[in-house]
């Protein structure tokens, strides 16, 4: 299979863009999948509604049925229809944070096919930021199943380059609408049960919710059996190379501290932001920002760079701990795994 690339214009009215929505467009209500920008990562989209179609994610990503994948909606209208209750934490939070990179899980309406939900009986509904996503979803008229588009396991992708490097030959078409500027998975919060749950961290923070739902206890937690949420899996979001998040004072306590590897210099990849080593060992030192949400948006770049240059080692300075950086540390912790 060719995959074609399609460039997407700044202006909405753009020819460019135009062409894009009706190509796109044209591919889903087929039953095909289209990898698309949103605000998070690039998606992998299908017809929601469409069995088969979100099928044919599964195969082009390699992904293991017991994933769900997350649903995107143009309006609220829209999400109120993939479930069968819509309560007034989900009416808040929605007023508050869509569009935006927040995920709700309520229980699903008939129309949602298992596979969407991995069996289950939730489906998580998110209204994406990007432009681009929002527009395809209202020409399409039906929501879409978009998990990140990328190999199962695999870096998200933040480009529509990453997209091509790991599924270019799997699927048709790859929508180019410029960088992610969120740049890691939303935030996922299960609102089926007595508290409110953050199923999977991300940059809408648990402050951020609680101060939302004051009367709410709003706790991090898992799923035990079928899961709610993607971006449980222990291992995840990673890199071809072995990732360690580590700490080290100075150059030579980074040397000493991965010798036992016996990884070649040239092969070793250093992401920093605060203990920066000289570059003149290593295959890589990069500095990444320092403040989260700038972190967020480079990480990802960062790491498909270091496997594109053939890295075997990549050693990440360790976040700080703190709640603004929940949702960076647990993507390193699943990159690492």
């Amino acid at each position: 299979m060719e995959t074609e690339l399609l460039q997407v214009e700044s202006s909405e009215t753009s020819d460019a863009q135009a062409e894009a929505l009706a190509r796109a467009a044209a591919v889903l209500r087929k039953g095909g999948v289209v990898a698309v920008p949103t605000e998070t990562v690039y998606g992998l989209a299908a017809n929601a509604l469409d069995a088969p179609a979100v099928e044919a994610i599964f195969a082009a990503k390699q992904r293991p049925a017991e994933n769900p994948v997350i649903v995107h909606v143009a309006d609220e209208f829209m999400a109120r229809d993939c479930v069968t209750e819509w309560p007034a934490t989900a009416q808040a939070l929605a007023a508050a944070f869509w569009p935006g990179p927040l995920t709700l899980v309520l229980p699903k309406a008939d129309e949602i096919p298992e596979i969407v939900t991995a069996g289950g009986a939730t489906v998580g509904v998110r209204l994406p930021r990007h432009p681009f996503m929002q527009e395809l979803i209202r020409t399409c008229r039906f929501p879409l199943a978009a998990p990140s588009a990328n190999l199962s396991n695999h870096i998200s992708p933040t480009t529509a380059a990453h997209v091509q490097t790991q599924l270019a030959g799997r699927i048709p078409l790859v929508i180019d609408g410029g960088a992610a500027q969120v740049g890691i998975e939303s935030t996922v919060i299960d609102l089926t049960g007595e508290t409110i749950r953050i199923l999977r961290p991300g940059m809408v923070s648990a402050a951020a919710i609680a101060a939302v739902l004051p009367e709410h206890t709003v706790t991090a937690g898992h799923d035990e059996g079928v899961l709610k949420s993607p971006g449980q899996l222990k291992r995840h979001y990673a890199p071809n190379a072995r990732l360690l998040v580590m700490n080290w004072v100075d150059e030579a306590d980074l040397e000493q501290q991965i010798a036992y590897s016996r990884t070649p210099h040239d092969r070793v990849c250093v992401l920093a932001h605060t203990r920066v080593v000289p570059g003149t060992r290593f295959g890589r030192v990069s500095v990444l920002p320092k403040e989260p949400e700038a972190y967020a948006r480079t990480l990802y770049g960062e790491l498909h760079r270091c496997d594109a240059e053939g890295a075997e080692l990549i050693c990440v300075e360790a976040v700080p701990e703190k709640p603004e950086w929940n949702a960076i540390a647990d993507r390193l912790s699943r990159a690492g795994a």
